[in-house]
């Protein structure tokens, strides 16, 4: 750990805390921050803000010196208070097209550090179009995708990468698995984002207008084909995610990808009848969410800020396999944990915040990503925190 050198009150403010995965993360941080470090919990509610500060303080963990911020996703004077008092902000509430917004806008402005858990593609790319040449020049970090959605997919590539040779053409696919059901906060996010197709690729466009391309390199996604996986048997479907672009831009942003990477992004299954399921659900899904009636009926079924019991999530688990080609030479690596929703996600995002606040990073400014910004870094602390990243084969 590199001791802080930011004179501002807080290393880290987590803004959501009184939601469910807000809640998780709050106790996370609390059992883990280093004592010297010193947190703030920010929401508009200050009696549900002390009540999380109370519930932090039975079941023994720090409390007593957290501090409450006012801060409301409609207020941008307490958001740009708030940003300016941190080295880091942490951000649980979503969806983040409604939402999340004024609070990048201010840390951008701000030069401080920020996380979040958005899967939503507009999002991301509106955010970089806004913020990112602001957030170059102050210095800030913006850091999105810090849950599932992509952390165990970017660092699991990165991971992969440089189990191969150096400096040889890279093919990667990803495959993962889980028994979990969706998250209230990822569905909402989904449903919205599924919704806006035309606004999504007209956001992705002005995006690719700015983005600058590396010389004398190629990088790329690629969308497969349902088809068996010989290595993994397994069937696998193509996953139209955030993950692919966000491993898309790590690899453009760091050279040890090599000079010609290729990712391919799936879904695993055990049975080819599940394949066509998925498809054909698919499909309909993305039909149902274009009538806004179906739309909120869908949104009913998973309230945002509800989650599953403790038993549930200790029953739950998750794995993304690697299987990676270069230079005359393959390997097969898995990254595995718990809950991804909801505990795995909570630990990812607080450990994010603590890479960012207390460790030695590469050098980087503007919008960035986990592997971009933290790398090895965070691999290590996810690997202490429980979180495997294992060589296979």
């Amino acid at each position: 750990m590199s001791a802080p050198t930011n004179p501002r009150p807080f290393d880290v403010v987590l803004f959501g805390a009184t939601g469910f995965t807000g809640g998780l993360t709050a106790e996370y941080l609390a059992a883990r921050l280093p004592r010297e470090g010193r947190l703030a919990l920010a929401g508009r509610n200050q009696a549900k803000l002390e009540g999380v500060r109370n519930r932090l303080l039975r079941i023994g963990q720090r409390g007593e010196d957290i501090a409450l911020l006012h801060a409301d996703s409609s207020d941008p004077r307490s958001l740009a208070r708030v940003a300016e008092s941190a080295r880091v902000v942490i951000t649980t509430v979503g969806p983040y097209l409604e939402y999340g917004a004024p609070l990048v806008a201010a840390c951008a402005a701000a030069g401080t550090d920020y996380v979040d858990l958005t899967g939503e593609p507009e999002f991301v790319d509106r955010m970089y179009v806004e913020h990112h040449a602001t957030a170059e020049r102050t210095g800030a970090r913006i850091v999105h995708a810090c849950g599932f959605d992509s952390i165990p997919h970017d660092l699991g590539a990165l991971f992969t990468v440089q189990q191969l040779p150096s400096g040889v053409p890279v093919t990667l696919r990803g495959v993962v698995r889980t028994n979990a059901t969706i998250s209230g906060g990822t569905l909402h996010s989904g449903l919205g984002q599924l919704s806006r197709p035309r606004a999504m690729l007209l956001a992705a466009a002005g995006r690719r207008r700015l983005e600058p391309r590396p010389r004398g390199r190629q990088v790329r996604t690629r969308v497969g084909r349902p088809h068996r996986d010989r290595v993994l048997g397994t069937w696998l479907i193509p996953l139209p995610t955030i993950d692919p672009d966000v491993v898309r831009r790590s690899a453009l942003a760091r050279p040890d990808y090599g000079p010609d990477f290729t990712y391919s992004h799936y879904a695993g299954v055990r049975r080819a009848t599940t394949v066509a399921g998925a498809v054909a659900g698919f499909a309909a899904a993305l039909a149902a969410v274009q009538v806004p009636p179906l739309r909120r009926a869908i949104g009913r079924r998973i309230p945002q800020g509800e989650g599953p019991s403790a038993e549930r999530r200790d029953r739950t688990w998750f794995t993304v396999d690697f299987v990676g080609e270069g230079g005359g030479e393959s390997v097969h690596t898995q990254v595995s944990g718990g809950d991804p929703g909801y505990t795995e996600t909570a630990k990812m995002l607080a450990e994010s915040a603590l890479c960012l606040a207390f460790d030695d990073n590469p050098p980087t400014a503007g919008q960035v990503t986990t592997a971009a910004a933290m790398g090895e870094n965070l691999t290590r602390r996810l690997q202490d925190a429980g979180i495997g990243f294992t060589v296979i084969t």
